[in-house]
Order: structure tokens, then sequence, then C-alpha cells
């Protein structure tokens, strides 16, 4: 059986407006090129998977509840454009702030690729194959880890990055593929990218 191709979505920053922790559903807000992009992800056959860091849970902030509460919230306003994501993966781990099971060093934390890699085995997906968009330069280094293209947008944490000529700038281990202006303009590089080499 063929093996799906998917483009991994940062949540905060990417799809929606980076407000720090969002520990709360009224600052939920969507960028609004983040309908069209996901909507030609969908129209294209790949999958769509939400790949996103909660430590706000190993912090206290919220709860793993208040996480599933706020994707269903964005699944749903995404279905109402015709647009859907297929999974969403998070983790809630923190390796020094938290307690209990959520004080961890874990494999799902990006830079550790542990959910692309769960990704892969329950939808079946081609990581050398496919792609991440992401605001930071640990989704560009959780994307390499497996041999998926990375593509850094300019929204979220994004701008700054760019501009920041200290230890968070690119190093060959996190270097992304393309640089984006926001999710749309990954998506359209992500099409142009596979239309080529296909």
């Amino acid at each position: 059986m063929k093996k799906n191709v998917a483009v991994f979505l940062d949540r905060d920053g990417t799809i929606n407006e980076e407000v720090g922790y969002l520990d709360s559903i009224e600052k939920l807000k969507i960028f609004p090129n983040a309908y069209e992009a996901i909507r030609l992800i969908n129209v294209s056959g790949m999958k769509t998977v939400v790949v996103s860091n909660q430590a706000g849970v190993a912090r206290g902030f919220f709860t793993e509840e208040f996480v599933a509460s706020v994707n269903e919230l964005i699944q749903a306003d995404l279905n109402k454009r015709g647009a859907i994501i297929d999974k969403f993966y998070y983790c809630p781990h923190h390796p020094t702030e938290g307690k209990g099971i959520y004080l961890q060093n874990c494999n799902c934390r990006k830079p550790a690729p542990g959910m692309l890699l769960n990704a892969a085995q329950e939808l079946r997906i081609d990581l050398t194959a496919s792609y991440l968009i992401g605001d930071r330069f640990l989704d560009m280094e959780t994307a390499k880890k497996v041999g998926v293209k990375g593509i850094l947008v300019k929204t979220g944490y994004g701008e700054d990055l760019l501009q920041d000529d200290g230890p968070a700038a690119a190093t060959p281990g996190n270097k992304p593929n393309f640089i984006a202006a926001d999710i749309l303009d990954a998506v359209r590089w992500i099409l142009k990218d596979k239309q080529d080499n296909k």
C-alpha cells in the first residue's frame, strides 16, 4: 500500500496567533490565511497533522482537556470553511518544570521527533516525502531529525528569530528548506516543490 505524504503544522504561531501561553479560548485567533492553506493541503491529497508543544500543561497553566477543547474549536472553525486537520498531536511534558507525569525528558517534546514518528506509524506517512511548517528553529530541527523538509514562517516567533544573530540563529541542524511569509506562502511553496520533485 502506498504511503501518505503529510504536512505537519505547528499550532501556535503558525495556524493561530502566538500569545505566549494560550490559556483561554478568548485568546484563540486563527490566521485568516490558515483556512485556505489547510484547504489546499486537503485538496492536494496530503495529510494535515498538527504537532504542538504544550508545556503549559506541565507548568499548570491549563489542562490536557483544555488543549483538546482548543483543538476541537480550531477543527470546528476550519470545517466551517471547508478545511480539516487529519490529526492533532501535542506534548504536555517539560524536562525541568512541572509535576508528576508531566515532569519528564520525553521523546515527544520538539525538537524530539516522537510526535512525527507516532503520526508516521498511525497514518502510514512517508516522512522523507513530507513537510513541517513552524515558527521556530526547534521545528526545523525536529523536521531534519526524520528527513522531513522544514519551512519556517515569519508569523509567531519566526520574524524575531530571523533577526537574531545570537544563540537562536540557524545552524546546519535547524536550517529551514524555505522561509515563508506565513502558512499560505509555505503551503504554496510545498505544492510547487512536490510538483517539481514528481
